[in-house]
């Protein structure tokens, strides 16, 4: 049995596991993304926890590995191997973080993507869009972000940053983005989004949980009528997806998604109302089939996909 590691490198956690040709994580481990330390110590620490998950599963790091795949933030640059300009990591722009990984691994082969990007060839290899040639993996949490695969293959762009959806502007009405536009899509109908909003109309600190729940609980009107608005948000989004792609399927992951049948039939509703073309109304919405682990499985994905 061959494995490939999956490295989900994220702003507050990075997950590390081994994963097999069958997409099952045999053995896993999360590190906190440490801000305080270098990008090169962080790679360190990686390292080290790669060894010793081999080590544990008894599996030879040289004859049983085929490779590591490492999913990130974007901005980032596939071409040249380095992590850009991703707004929560400030102490990571312009790591060379291919390289710095090849100082301890020179030789197994690194595939490198964006994290939505490797998520959205997980869900085509394991997951929701097994049978779908063109789809769009959606992942709404933290920020929006979307993995594009057409014509059988990842779109992925020049540098590695096609599907940075997050910033199509939506309401410029509704404020200014951290990227410096007003009304980006992550600004207003992320989960961020919805905790800041909740938050500001309660006065008092509310999480985007809370507030899905209070939305659901109709316990507060002002509440609910936002959440309704983050799901025309959402829906505004797809169909912009709809009207520009042509995907057979939309699949939604991330923290967002766990809302459930509320999300998705006002989303399904949208998408029915206003896609442009007749069979693009009638396009499947529907959600992530890896939870939890998706970020591994996505980036052990980039290796044992290009093997087969």
């Amino acid at each position: 049995m061959k494995y490939a590691v999956g490295i989900d490198i994220g702003g507050t956690k990075t997950a590390i596991g081994l994963v097999d040709a069958g997409g099952a994580v045999l053995l896993k481990h999360s590190l906190p993304t440490d801000h305080t330390v270098s990008p090169a110590e962080m790679v360190d620490r990686i390292a080290s926890a790669i060894r010793e998950l081999t080590a544990k599963a008894g599996i030879d790091l040289a004859a049983d590995v085929l490779g590591i795949g490492i999913g990130a933030p974007g901005p980032l640059n596939t071409r040249l191997g380095q992590i850009v300009e991703p707004p929560n990591m400030p102490g990571w722009w312009g790591f060379p973080v291919v390289e710095s990984f090849r100082r301890h691994f020179p030789a197994l082969d690194i595939a490198f993507e964006n994290d939505a990007t490797a998520a959205a060839l997980a869900e085509k290899w394991q997951g929701a869009a097994k049978q779908a040639d063109h789809f769009v993996f959606i992942t709404i949490s933290t920020g929006i972000g979307a993995g594009i695969y057409s014509h059988g293959r990842l779109l992925t762009g020049a540098t590695g940053n096609a599907g940075d959806v997050g910033h199509f502007v939506i309401d410029p009405a509704a404020g200014t983005c951290v990227c410096g536009q007003r009304g980006c899509w992550e600004h207003i109908a992320s989960g961020t989004a919805v905790a800041r909003q909740a938050s500001e109309l309660l006065g008092r600190p509310v999480t985007s949980k809370e507030a899905f729940d209070l939305a659901a609980s109709g316990t507060e009107p002002r509440i609910t009528a936002w959440i309704d608005q983050v799901f025309r948000y959402i829906g505004i989004g797809c169909v912009t997806l709809i009207n520009t792609l042509d995907p057979e399927l939309l699949v939604i992951g991330g923290g967002v998604s766990q809302v459930g049948a509320p999300l998705f039939d006002a989303v399904k509703a949208y998408v029915a109302r206003h896609a442009l073309n007749p069979s693009g109304r009638q396009t499947p919405v529907v959600p992530a089939a890896l939870h939890q682990d998706a970020g591994l499985i996505g980036a052990a994905a980039l290796v044992h996909v290009a093997y087969k």
